[in-house]
């Protein structure tokens, strides 16, 4: 089975390298896409030996997680796994992650930050859970977590999943694809580290309620 980790990144520099190097540890196909960064994020990418994909301007990370899928599955991938750049997740989940596809239980794996004793700052809890609401009501999908980027897509779903929002608005659009499109589904429980690096660089409260915004009205 050919796995690919798709990085999306923009102005990671201080943290890309080492998340590109534990994920080597256990898969060799990882693809870091450069979003328009202004810092040295592509070279870092380069060194750590990624697979370096560039946008000459910075157009979110959903364009960026297109981009890199589309790649993928033109080198062959069977399943792709996104994966955050900024070094809150753990690459030794991604095995658990792609199991459930490789034992054909289902076609798209969500990680959840819900479980497993992840402490979620408070705010961005109520904010998360507002946003699972308004996704049970649009979607008819009863899910935990519907704003992580930790996930895993066979080939097939990888095909049909159409990604229209370029921005962070992007994970309203898988879950919406996934109810679409009828495809089996499970959600993991993964490791989310909240660092000091990861919050700053986090979505702010002004860019989640404009998530929820554009679920509504888009």
């Amino acid at each position: 089975m050919k796995i690919f980790i798709v990085i999306p990144a923009y102005n990671e520099e201080k943290v890309i390298s080492q998340t590109i190097s534990d994920i080597k540890k256990y898969y060799p196909n990882v693809i870091a896409v450069d979003d328009g960064s202004s810092d040295n994020t592509f070279d870092e990418a380069k060194l750590a030996g990624a697979i370096v994909l560039r946008h000459i301007i910075n157009r979110g990370q959903g364009a960026a997680l297109r981009t890199g899928i589309n790649y993928a599955l033109r080198e062959g991938a069977d399943v792709i796994v996104t994966f955050d750049a900024d070094g809150q997740f753990e690459a030794s989940d991604i095995e658990k992650m792609c199991r459930p596809i490789a034992n054909g239980e289902s076609e798209v794996v969500l990680g959840t930050r819900f479980a497993g004793g992840n402490r979620v700052p408070i705010k961005k809890s109520l904010l998360l859970k507002a946003a699972t609401i308004l996704t049970e009501i649009i979607t008819g999908l009863e899910l935990t977590d519907v704003h992580n980027g930790f996930r895993a897509l066979s080939r097939k779903a990888a095909q049909n999943i159409i990604i229209r929002q370029d921005r962070m608005a992007h994970a309203s659009d898988i879950v919406h694809e996934i109810a679409r499109l009828k495809l089996k589904f499970k959600e993991v429980p993964v490791t989310v580290k909240y660092t000091d690096y990861s919050k700053r660089k986090g979505q702010k409260i002004s860019g989640s309620l404009k998530i929820l915004f554009d679920m509504i009205f888009k």
